[in-house]
């Protein structure tokens, strides 16, 4: 749908902007994945409820690396939808990638979410690389 590109389309601009690369940069790889597939078990796709395919394999829908491991899923909504919706989905797709933090966003409204720290909650613009890399040496007490 138009509201899912143009969603995707501001997503790719905020990631750009903060310093993701979709291709690799001098001596910089890439260090963004879009849509990889990931195995699935049948219990996570009925947790995920009707607006899911149902199929064994699920899609991140940006998964963000560091040094070529995850580090972040992105879980993109199409502007008409709360990014919050996709909180559990994206759950299960940090869990299945050992990744600590999610970004929840639909072009327009951003949260970031770090799952060792409690809920979401709303951010103006995407972290760098290097402050998520910060924040993963934060540990809670």
């Amino acid at each position: 749908t138009t509201k899912e590109t143009t969603a995707r389309i501001k997503i790719n601009k905020l990631l750009e902007a903060a310093g993701w690369r979709f291709f690799p940069e001098a001596n910089a790889p890439a260090n963004i994945r879009l849509e990889p597939s990931i195995p699935l078990k049948s219990s996570d796709l009925e947790a995920l409820g009707e607006d899911f395919e149902k199929t064994n394999r699920g899609f991140i829908d940006f998964l963000l690396l560091d040094q070529g491991f995850p580090l972040i899923v992105l879980e993109a909504k199409s502007e008409g939808k709360n990014p919050l919706v996709g909180k559990e989905q994206a759950r299960r797709y940090a869990r299945s990638q050992n990744c600590r933090f999610i970004i929840l966003s639909n072009g327009n409204l951003h949260y970031f979410w770090d799952l060792e720290r409690g809920n979401p909650y709303l951010i103006t613009s995407f972290p760098t690389p290097d402050s998520v890399v910060g924040y993963q040496k934060v540990t809670p007490n």
